[in-house]
């Protein structure tokens, strides 16, 4: 998971990893789209990570949860719905090169 989201892999979304969001620690966390990646083994205890949840929107983050095995079986499905979660963004777009727009020579 993290190779698909580090370095802007993912649509160009800046994910940080084990970053901490407190109380807590994020498995992922994107700044930019106030969205926290959490992945859920077995381990996890499912009122612990409803508390974890509640906390964290009331700090106007959005949460997303996925199983261990659904990473592991069903990567490209789970990075979809992240890109799909991720609020629109603001682009910037590619300068044009040069002699074409506003400063071509011809103007």
């Amino acid at each position: 998971m993290w190779y698909r989201l580090r370095a802007g892999r993912l649509d160009g979304l800046k994910f940080l990893r084990q970053h901490p969001v407190s109380p807590y620690v994020a498995d992922f966390y994107c700044q930019a789209c106030k969205l926290v990646v959490e992945l859920d083994g077995s381990q996890h205890d499912h009122q612990t990570d409803r508390q974890r949840t509640r906390v964290l929107e009331e700090r106007s983050l959005k949460v997303l949860r996925f199983r261990d095995n659904e990473v592991l079986q069903q990567m490209d499905a789970v990075l979809e719905v992240i890109l799909r979660t991720a609020p629109d963004r603001t682009l910037t777009p590619t300068p044009l090169p040069e002699g074409e727009g506003l400063k071509s020579k011809e103007r």
